[in-house]
């Protein structure tokens, strides 16, 4: 290596032949390039001016994700809720080829209780139809609320809901419910509003529900206003 270098700086390359010089060439391409490539400068260190211009754009790029994280959080905690029956919500939709094909386990009756409410700023009547639905696990059942606007201007509003105990949540599936879904009621309005649902076949393999035979269902009506988060929990109902 030191004995080529001394070549090339001497001036040896250019009375190499043509062959001898391809064959360097193929060779030992990596030598031509240490010697004849682009030299590499030191890079510049910043100047104070482009260090603060750095760390300010680190500094927005951290808030902008703060913020997006903070907006995201209620609804991912709602889709996560749903999906594991945490804290007593009922698991977001169903299976369609378990409902077609499930048991009804007759040994095991159990009772669903219903309950209404509405937020403070709420000014709806709302109220379940029904008090209670007696259901077999693995078994189809349908339930009614009543909304109504008393006032003389259109609400819009939104239900949340949950289930007591809450073990129960994740084996109460809905079918067909009004929840998360904006309504507008006009004045003097008053609706119907269908809960279908079937407890999973599975609620009577769980420990921990061995002597709970009684389920709550309760939702509660939110005005709906811009912005407006909705709480994933509600922790007015009662047992």
């Amino acid at each position: 290596m030191i004995m080529l270098k001394s070549c090339l700086s001497g001036g040896i390359l250019g009375n190499l032949s043509y062959s001898r010089y391809s064959f360097l060439l193929r060779e030992q391409p990596g030598l031509f390039r240490t010697f004849f490539g682009p030299s590499k400068r030191p890079k510049r260190p910043q100047t104070t001016a482009e260090k603060n211009k750095t760390t300010l754009l680190y500094l927005s790029s951290a808030v902008i994700a703060t913020v997006g994280a903070s907006y995201a959080a209620v609804p991912l905690y709602r889709v996560f809720c749903q999906s594991t029956g945490y804290g007593g919500t009922v698991v977001e939709g169903h299976d369609a080829e378990k409902v077609v094909c499930m048991q009804k386990q007759e040994n095991r009756l159990l009772t669903i209780k219903f309950n209404a409410d509405t937020a403070a700023q709420m000014r709806w009547n709302f109220r379940p139809q029904q008090s209670v639905v007696h259901v077999h696990p693995g078994e189809t059942a349908l339930a009614f609320y009543t909304a109504k606007n008393p006032t003389e201007k259109p609400i819009d509003g939104v239900s949340t809901y949950n289930v007591v105990p809450f073990e129960a949540g994740q084996y109460f599936n809905k079918i067909q419910c009004f929840c998360f879904e904006e309504q507008r009621l006009n004045p003097g309005e008053e609706v119907d509003m269908p809960v279908f649902f079937y407890i999973d076949p599975d609620y009577v393999n769980d420990p921990f529900l061995q002597n709970s035979n009684e389920i709550t269902l309760s939702y509660t009506f939110f005005e709906s206003k811009p912005g407006m988060k909705l709480p994933t929990f509600n922790p007015g109902v009662r047992k």
